[in-house]
């Protein structure tokens, strides 16, 4: 079976992480033993604020698409490239960086990464033509790639492990916080300042963020003990969160895993990880195929049905406003009775209610329900796939192992609106539509049952590896 943390949810740390009279700090323990700290609030905040704008950011070219087909008198169809390469983007970012933080820490990544993403959104307002603005979308995604799994690597490793999903899925929520904030400010903007008001909003923010960030994030502790780095600097930050810890010459800080220098990729398929790997990997692709699936068409499929405009945009509204419901209500679920229990139901309901959304002469009310619904179980979870990867592996490739997964996830959000379109050509009918848009709910709930029974040696496992103050 998985680990108990990721099994039952887990409970609060020992007291061992007392060091008021120990010369051995076990950082895990002390965070777990202690309340949330004002100090583990505002690392949050701040990351959460990351991920805001990284929402903002990713959903900016749905925005700003209208105004830059009228002011350029171009096609519609011409900006759909722009948008797959802002994807493919964020792909190869969520890869790439991912590795890179697990070798040189989450906050340089998470920073740099924050930074560079707000100066293309800035340049991205100067652009002209479609190829300099295709270009801009896909070294912009490079960027965008590199924030969510390393704010959720540094979320969990300063949460305790009895709130460390909710704490996790809350700051995930800003994702759809910010696509959802983006829409209403791009209203305001685009009228005032045109599209390129958008970008330069969208490249502004971030600065101040990430001058925020260099002021006041700090790196992992877990990170520094296992590479054996700014020790001081561990001590600096275990104060503020247990104001009556001591140290002195000779404390040792353990984190209970193993130091490892190997391929961070590879180090995803050992210790018996592989299957869980590729399980996560599976999931992420089918549930991030299953959400830009109906995020993006279910608005034109109620328009094609006869709704209003306004009533499509309200479909496709409630879907994300299901989402938030869900990880709100997901998180604390989770941290008491575990994501198996959790995930798997979830799942099931999303296949059922998904294929009724396709259901010919549904009223209006029970179709906003059954989105809604929807919403709940696939926007909802995904911020649970990224916590379930975090408890999955160790300090040393957290980082890599959640990016990896958040990356062939979304290959499928590359696939997912690709192949809807694609069905659509051929005729298939709503009703068919929508039941082959339940078949990857209906694998994802199959995979996650089958991780439920996996056994593999998690993080909890391995040797203590301990650092030592000078």
């Amino acid at each position: 079976m998985l680990p108990q943390s990721l099994e039952m949810g887990g409970g609060a740390g020992s007291s061992s992480a007392s060091a008021s009279a120990s010369a051995a700090i076990d950082i895990p323990a002390l965070i777990d033993s202690h309340p949330v700290s004002t100090f583990q609030k505002w690392i949050l905040l701040l990351v959460g604020c990351a991920v805001v704008m990284d929402g903002f950011d990713v959903q900016a070219m749905g925005f700003v698409a209208p105004a830059i087909v009228h002011a350029w008198g171009i096609e519609k169809a011409a900006l759909g490239p722009v948008f797959g390469a802002g994807l493919f983007g964020m792909l190869v970012g969520s890869l790439v960086l991912s590795i890179c933080a697990d070798r040189i820490g989450r906050r340089p990544v998470l920073l740099g990464a924050t930074v560079f993403f707000a100066l293309c959104m800035l340049a991205t307002a100067f652009t002209h033509t479609l190829d300099q603005l295709l270009a801009m979308r896909f070294i912009t995604g490079i960027g965008l790639g590199g924030i969510m799994a390393n704010a959720s690597a540094l979320a969990s490793e300063y949460s305790p492990q009895r709130r460390r999903v909710t704490l996790m899925m809350w700051v995930s929520c800003g994702f759809t916080g910010g696509a959802v904030l983006g829409g209403l400010i791009s209203a305001v903007l685009i009228p005032w300042g045109g599209w390129q008001s958008v970008f330069i909003f969208g490249g502004v923010v971030p600065l101040v963020i990430a001058a925020l960030m260099a002021r006041y994030m700090p790196e992992s502790m877990q990170f520094l003990v296992l590479r054996g780095r700014r020790l001081d600097r561990v001590h600096q930050w275990l104060g503020r969160i247990a104001p009556g810890v001591r140290v002195g010459p000779g404390t040792r800080y353990v984190v209970h895993e193993a130091k490892q220098d190997g391929a961070p990729v590879v180090e995803l398929f050992r210790a018996g990880r592989g299957p869980a790997t590729l399980l996560l990997w599976g999931i992420n692709f089918m549930n991030l195929l299953n959400l830009f699936f109906l995020a993006n068409w279910l608005p034109t499929i109620a328009a094609d049905a006869g709704y209003s405009a306004r009533t499509a945009v309200l479909v496709g509204t409630l879907l994300q406003v299901g989402g938030v419901v869900g990880t709100v209500a997901m998180g604390p679920l989770i941290d008491r009775i575990g994501f198996y229990r959790v995930l798997v139901p979830v799942f099931a309901v999303a296949v059922v209610a998904i294929a009724v959304i396709g259901q010919p002469a549904l009223p209006l009310a029970p179709l906003l329900a059954v989105v809604m619904v929807s919403g709940f179980c696939v926007v909802g979870a995904q911020p649970a796939l990224i916590a379930l990867a975090s408890g999955v592996y160790p300090t040393t490739v957290r980082a890599t192992g959640m990016g990896w997964s958040l990356g062939i996830g979304r290959a499928g959000s590359i696939v997912g609106p690709v192949l809807a379109g694609w069905l659509i050509g051929l005729h298939w009918t709503t009703s068919a539509l929508f039941i082959a848009a339940a078949v990857p709910a209906l694998l994802s709930c199959a995979m996650v049952l089958c991780m439920g029974r996996l056994k593999f040696t998690g993080a909890a496992t391995v040797p203590a590896h301990v650092g030592e103050m000078k």
